[in-house]
This record gives structure tokens, C-alpha cells and sequence, in this order.
């Protein structure tokens, strides 16, 4: 029998697949005209120096390809015989012949996944051409002999973001997914993804939406933890989490997030926050909320941050009068988190019992692939976009790492949105990554100076924070790093380096996946596992050899680690009982400034 989804072939409709392609040339000469007023509008010194880091590195390399002929020569030979294969393959098939058709790769590429890819030969040959001149090219990218690391890496990004660019699913005339879909709805697709489009275009810049920012609200759909305010000042708010048990650990624990984007990640849906799970483990929970800082908190600096940090803590032992507390730090807040563990053992202040980092770099040797953005050069460009409105624009700072995975988090969503023509789809985690946050310029500069740049936190007295040299080795508060092994933001083996400059006991976990996933593994689900190894061996790989594989979530290990250093347990404490008043709900108000 039939399947029943094969008896419809769709219906085109002369007249109204013309007009829906009438309507959406017109769309694309708007947005077109825009984007071409929007750059005559725009003052010619807008910016400053702009970096042209890329172009030199790319320039150098293609003469440094003059100095491989050998590699050229062989690269040349296997796309030779790669396209002849492919050639002798079509030709059999279109003879009827199949069966005597030369193998070509299997096409195991995820962009390329819809059926409408394999139905026709033409676009199974540009598809099997695109991947054999994306191999050449890739291998001509590697032939960096005789280049600076630097300029290797950058040329090497160079060319696989044109290679990622250039892929014949992003063109509507060579994406035959997009043919079927403007059969199936004579055209509307494109009349709906030049309206995307056109919607996207804003303030002379293409912001792709990643998911419908309409789907969700703070406090009703996300970051939905009962809590309370309970402090605040210039750079942060304090939310107390409300007890969901009778008993708590007495020792209450403080997270500091990142400021490069918002808190919530912790806290996005009561099935996947990390917050809310840590409450019903016994805890007292606090959560700082960094405020979104503007032109008036241009001068502000990472020791800025550090003192935020301390005052937070204070407040903390006024709200349960534990002066005694746990901390978690996450990315750049476990690098801020290091800093201030620093600072207070210079001031002979151990109220820290314990740290945990999560995905946190304090070596920044292999800072991953985010180094392709940082030169002297670029930094100094930077440094002069930032001294107008004095802040980086949290949407700048998003687009520069959805480049470095440009087929997930730029193209597949242009395809979907402007191609296909389909609406966003509601997803919290993209909807807390579209919602981004500003950085102030002094302390942005200072950040990717001494830790990117000079690698200065990883070296005793390299870097002075309120009058204080900081020396991450006299650290001996017990310590519990977790890292991911696809983390490309913070690669684990750098995280693993970082984990090794602290004098007092350290353990350290590996857990599945990236930088945000492996860390938003809810123990309930247990999605990703984790390796451990009870001992911190001198190399990270020679770690991870001996280590062993737990098929579990690794909250559920650093929940029995933590218990270690909170064992006597006291009366539940409910936000407001202390020294402190509540000054509104949780997620406060910070949190709800946006860009």
C-alpha cells in the first residue's frame, strides 16, 4: 500500500509562485537599498583603525605556499583524482550502470542530511565537489611551514570560514531543500525569509535570531528558582535562593557567573537548572547577577570586579551569619573567583573553604580557538572601538564565537530563517545566548591584556589587584575543577594547566561535551558522563589515560565532594530572616537590562 505522504505532490500555482517571487525580489531590493544607505550614512573614521591581521596573515601564507611545491603538487593530485572518481561514478549511473560505478566518500555531513540531496545527480555532483575542493583547501590551509603560529592560525580560520561560507546549502539556487520547499509553497519561503531578514537588519547590522525572544519571559518561562534580592550596589545584585528543606548544610554556598553573559544559565528551566538542584540538595544558595553596565561604568576594572565579588561574601555572612561559605565560579568568574581567592590569602582572610571552577581558565597558554581574535593589533582596534561609548557591545562579543562554529550558530540559522523561510524555534539555552550583555571598556582591555595576551595570572606578582600582587600558587583552599572535553571557549587540557598552579588539594573532572552543555547536565537526566582520576598527574593526557569513565552527571560527584566541607547541618534560612532586607524578587532587576 501507498504511503499516504506519497500521494501528495504538490500543486504549484503559476500565478502565485510569480507573484511570491515578484514580491520577494521587491523585499530584496529593500533590504538591499538599506544595507547600501546604511554604508553612505556611515562616517568614513566610524571605529577607527580597523585590524587587517587576517589579510597580512592570509597574504604571507600564499607565499609561503611558493616555498611547498611538493605539497601543492600532491594536494593537486588527490583533487584530481577525487573529481575523476566522482565523474566516472555520475558517468556510470547516467549510463544505468551503478553497479560498476567507483565508491565515492559516504556523505556523513549534517548539513547535507535532507533526503532532497541524494534524489538528484546534479546536486549530488556540486555536493561531492564542494566536499573534494573543501578537503583541498583545508590541506593547502595546513601548509604553514616557515609561518608564525599566529599567522597559521589565522589563515587556516580564514580560509575554512570561506570554505563553511561557500557551502552549496547556503545559496538558494544550489540547496535543492529549497527547491522543494518553494514547490511545496509556490514561493511563500521566500517571501517569509526576505521578511526574516528585513527584520533581522537592525541599526545597520544583521542580527540573526536564534530562537523566538518572544517565547520566553525571566521569572515566568526561565530563571524561574524562588528567590529573593537581598543586596546590592553598582556592579551586582545578591540573590538568596528560598529553601525547598528543613535542614540545610550550614556552610552556604556563593556562585559567581561570568559577566560576559547573564547568570541565568544556571538557572534556565526547572528541569535543567543547576540552582534549583543544588537548592534541593540542602544548600543555601547565592547567586550574584552582574549588573549590564553602560557608558557610565567605563572605567571600571577587573579589581572592581574582585572588591564586588568580597562584598558579596560579606553579605552572604550577613544574611545567614556563617562568615564561613563555599564558592563556585564559572568561566570568567572562576577567573575572577581565582583572583579573589589570591587577594584574600595575601590579606590573611581564609573564609573560603572550599572552590569549585567550572570550565575556568587561569593558564592561558591554550586559551582554544577564540586566539584567532588575539593580537597586539587586534586588541589595540579594539581598545579604540571601545573608547566612544566606552563598553563592548555583548552582540559584537556574540557574533566573534558564533564564527568559530559559523555552521551551527551562523549558517544553519540563515538557511532556516532566510532560505527556508521558517520562524525561530522557542529554545532557552539560544534565547540566554541572544541575551547579551555589555563589557566595560577598562576592564575588557585589562582582562585580554593580562590573561590572554600576557598570560599574567598564571605568574606569581605578574598582576597587582587593589594594591595586592596576586600569586594563584599560594592558594591551599581544597579546589574541584570541572572541564569539558569539546570545550572549544575553554579547552580542557589549558583548564587542566590551570587546575595545577594552586598548592592545596585539587580535584579534577572531565565531563562530556562543551563548554555550556557538559556543564548544564542535570543529574536527574544524566545526558553526558564524566571521567575522573583521583590523582592530578603532571600531563593532562596521561590524566585522562588512567582516568575512568562514570556514565552519570558530574553534579552528582561534586554534590558528595562538596558535603565534605559543610557536613553539620542547621534550620532552613529564609531570605530576609537575616541582616538583610529583601529589596524584591528573584531575578531582580540587572538581570532584565538589555543591550
Amino acid at each position: 500500500m501507498q504511503n499516504p505522504a506519497q500521494q501528495l505532490t504538490p500543486s504549484i500555482d503559476p500565478i502565485l509562485l510569480q507573484t511570491n517571487m515578484t514580491q520577494a525580489m521587491l523585499l530584496w531590493q529593500r533590504f538591499v537599498a538599506r544595507l547600501l544607505g546604511n554604508a553612505m550614512n556611515k562616517p568614513a573614521n566610524e571605529g577607527g583603525q580597523g585590524d587587517n591581521s587576517f589579510a597580512e596573515a592570509i597574504a604571507k601564507w600564499g607565499v609561503n605556499l611558493l616555498l611547498h611545491p611538493t605539497a601543492v603538487m600532491q594536494a593537486n593530485m588527490d583533487l584530481f583524482s577525487s573529481q575523476t572518481k566522482l565523474w566516472q561514478h555520475t558517468t556510470t549511473r547516467a549510463l544505468g550502470l551503478g553497479h560498476l560505478s567507483p565508491g565515492v566518500p559516504d556523505i556523513t555531513d549534517k548539513r547535507f542530511k535532507h533526503p532532497a540531496w541524494q534524489e538528484h545527480q546534479f546536486t549530488e555532483v556540486l555536493l561531492q565537489s564542494y566536499l573534494n575542493m573543501s578537503t583541498y583547501w583545508r590541506t593547502l590551509a595546513q601548509t604553514a611551514g616557515g609561518l608564525s603560529e599566529q599567522d597559521a592560525k589565522k589563515a587556516e580560520f580564514f580560509i575554512n570560514s570561506m570554505i563553511d561560507a561557500l557551502a552549496p546549502n547556503n545559496y538558494s539556487h544550489t540547496n535543492p531543500q529549497v527547491w522543494q520547499t518553494i514547490v511545496e509553497t509556490n514561493g511563500a519561503n521566500l517571501v517569509k525569509g526576505m521578511e526574516n531578514l528585513l527584520d533581522d537588519f537592525q541599526d545597520g547590522q544583521l542580527r540573526i535570531r536564534m530562537t523566538d525572544m518572544k517565547a520566553f519571559e525571566l521569572g515566568r518561562d526561565i530563571a524561574t528558582t524562588p528567590g529573593k534580592v537581598v543586596f546590592k550596589n553598582e556592579l551586582l545584585e545578591l540573590i538568596q535562593y528560598t529553601p525547598t528543606t528543613a535542614k540545610v548544610r550550614q556552610r552556604p554556598v556563593l556562585i559567581l557567573p561570568p559577566w560576559i553573559n547573564k547568570y541565568y544559565i544556571l538557572d534556565l528551566r526547572e528541569k535543567n537548572s543547576f540552582v534549583k538542584w543544588a537548592v534541593d540538595q540542602g544548600n543555601t544558595v547565592f547567586m550574584i547577577s552582574w549588573v549590564n553596565p553602560d557608558s557610565q561604568h567605563r572605567d571600571l576594572n577587573f579589581e572592581d570586579y574582585m572588591q564586588a565579588a568580597i562584598s558579596a561574601m560579606d553579605a552572604v555572612e550577613a544574611a545567614t551569619g556563617e562568615r564561613d561559605l563555599n564558592v563556585i565560579g564559572y568561566c570568567l568568574g572562576g577567573t575572577l573567583t581565582a583572583a579573589t581567592l589570591a587577594y584574600l590569602k595575601a590579606k590573611g582572610d581564609d573564609r573560603v573553604k572550599s572552590a569549585t571552577f567550572f570550565t575556568t581558565l587561569l593558564d592561558f597558554a591554550e586559551p582554544g580557538e577564540i586566539e584567532v581574535f588575539l593580537s597586539e593589533a587586534q586588541v589595540g582596534s579594539l581598545e579604540k572601538r571601545m573608547e566612544k561609548d566606552g563598553y563592548l557591545d555583548g552582540k559584537d562579543m556574540g557574533a566573534a564565537f558564533n564564527m568559530l562554529r559559523s555552521n551551527d550558530l551562523i549558517w544553519s540559522f540563515f538557511v532556516n530563517l532566510y532560505l527556508l523561510g521558517n520562524d525561530p524555534m522557542p529554545f532557552d539555552l539560544l534565547y540566554w545566548n541572544s541575551d547579551s550583555t555589555r563589557m566595560p571598556a577598562a576592564m575588557h582591555s585589562f582582562y585580554l591584556r593580562n590573561m590572554y595576551l600576557n598570560n599574567c595570572l598564571s605568574q606569581p606578582d605578574c598582576i597587582t589587584l587593589s594594591d595586592t600582587p596576586i600569586n594563584l600558587g599560594k592558594i591551599d583552599t581544597p579546589a574541584y575543577f570541572v572541564s569539558t572535553h569539546d570545550d572549544h571557549i575553554a579547552p580542557w587540557r589549558g583548564t587542566y594547566k590551570g587546575a595545577k598552579l594552586f598548592s592545596g588539594p585539587v580535584r579534577f573532572v572531565l565531563g562530556q561535551s562543551g563548554h555550556i552543555a557538559g556543564i548544564v547536565n542535570p543529574a536527574a537526566a544524566n545526558k553526558y558522563g564524566h571521567w575522573v582520576n583521583e590523582e592530578l598527574c603532571d600531563n593532562a593526557d596521561d590524566w585522562l589515560f588512567a582516568a575512568n569513565k562514570v556514565d552519570l552527571s558530574w553534579w552528582h560527584d561534586w554534590n558528595s565532594w562538596v558535603a565534605k566541607f559543610s557536613e553539620t547541618e542547621v534550620d532552613a534560612r529564609i531570605p530576609g530572616a537575616g541582616k538583610l532586607e529583601i529589596l524584591g524578587d528573584a531575578p531582580g532587576t540587572y538581570v532584565r537590562q538589555k543591550v
